[in-house]
């Protein structure tokens, strides 16, 4: 996998590891879509929620119609429906009235088998969540739905009891534990691969708390420190250095 796999950071040679909650997210994600359901991935940022979604749905069956949407604000129905427009690619100029507008993006729907991933779904308010609850009742539409979101999604979602007693499958994902930070880091890249399992577990508890996207910062200052210093494998003074580019005391 590509190092763009992993957000915010550029990290070359990293892998995409297959963590339990992977599996996990794998199985569910493949039972909702077969289903034509929806379900909600939810947790902490940084855990591995999109990383998870994107690399479960490229294995999906080829031709498989996933179209992606994103909200950073608490968006209204017809901010809703214009992402959607944009996210369908549909012709012409979006429609001014909204009957006209919620016709339009049914007959999308109803044209073929889609599933649409909803990131950042804490932001979605009850006027919004109910817009994707209306558009997937809709018999003639063939829609699955898979929300991510961080901690507050599940809060914001169970708000909506309309919503919510649809949700398929509903799964947390959570920090790595030690113990499983021992197994996936050294498959994650190779600098940790014949480390030390002792600095692995020095890392993780000053600096990484078993969030993949720490683990990836760290894991970019520390190549630059092993660079530098032309030193052949991780120890604890180069981690130590890479802490301090964290603000993390060592």
């Amino acid at each position: 996998m590509t190092a763009a796999t992993y957000q915010y950071v550029d990290l070359p040679d990293a892998s995409v590891v297959t963590t339990r909650a992977l599996l996990r997210a794998r199985e569910n994600i493949t039972d909702t879509v077969a289903a034509r359901a929806m379900m909600c991935i939810h947790g902490g940022a940084g855990f591995g929620k999109t990383l998870a979604v994107n690399t479960c749905l490229r294995e999906l069956e080829p031709g498989e119609d996933v179209r992606r949407v994103t909200f950073r604000a608490r968006p209204t129905a017809r901010a809703v429906r214009y992402e959607l427009f944009a996210a369908l690619g549909l012709p012409g100029a979006p429609p001014r009235r909204p009957s006209e507008f919620d016709r339009l993006l049914k007959a999308a729907l109803a044209e073929k088998p889609r599933t649409l991933v909803v990131d950042e779904a804490q932001w979605l308010n009850g006027e919004a969540f109910e817009y994707f609850r209306y558009l997937w009742d809709d018999p003639a539409t063939r829609l699955a739905i898979v929300f991510v979101g961080g901690e507050g999604c599940h809060t914001v979602l169970r708000r909506e009891p309309m919503l919510s007693s649809r949700i398929f499958i509903w799964q947390h994902f959570t920090r790595l534990t030690p113990s499983e930070v021992l197994e996936v880091v050294p498959l994650f890249h190779p600098i940790w691969a014949d480390a030390d399992p002792a600095d692995i577990a020095f890392a993780d508890s000053r600096a990484a708390h078993g969030n993949f996207r720490n683990w990836a910062r760290l894991t970019a200052h520390v190549r630059i420190g092993l660079a530098r210093t032309g030193r052949p494998r991780v120890d604890t003074e180069v981690l130590r250095w890479a802490f301090s580019r964290l603000g993390t005391a060592a």
